[in-house]
């Protein structure tokens, strides 16, 4: 076989240049992606872990041509966008929910609105809806053999 046919992939390399929302898995990071906002669910407060404030949450149907999938706002995010705004995300990750895979937007991530049009979102694979299993590195095989003590 010739080497042309073979893709080469980087382990730990971020991903600089756009990326669809058909090829997201979970714990992915630095992402880049140019998504439609769907609809905006209603927002909730949730307490902080880091300090004693109060925050809101809302989670967004977001999607492009590929697919669809839940994005998480917080606080600003969620007044500074409304239905059918397209956005650019830059550095942002996905996680798991209870099983059910999400976008996020960290600490050092960029949202904001753009002038792009997104015609048509396929909100039939919406990949929120699909179960992962999520196992958690104490009982995966990252160390499949023992250790053994020498007995001299």
């Amino acid at each position: 076989m010739p080497l042309q046919d073979f893709e080469v992939f980087k382990v730990g390399v971020t991903i600089e240049e756009q990326t669809k929302v058909v090829s997201l898995i979970p714990n992915l990071q630095n992402l880049n992606l140019t998504i439609k906002i769907l609809s905006i669910g209603p927002s909730r407060g949730i307490p902080s872990k880091r300090d004693t404030r109060q925050h809101l949450i809302a989670e967004a149907i977001v999607g492009d041509e590929t697919g669809s999938i839940i994005l998480t706002l917080w606080d600003d995010q969620i007044r500074m966008f409304k239905a059918n705004d397209v956005i650019e995300m830059k550095g942002g990750y996905t996680t798991l929910v209870k099983g059910s895979l999400r976008l996020n937007v960290g600490r050092g991530s960029r949202v904001a609105k753009i002038e792009k049009e997104i015609p048509e979102v396929n909100t039939k694979n919406n990949l929120s809806e699909k179960t992962h299993i999520q196992i958690p590195w104490e009982l995966s095989e990252a160390r499949p053999f023992r250790s053994r003590r020498r007995h001299r």
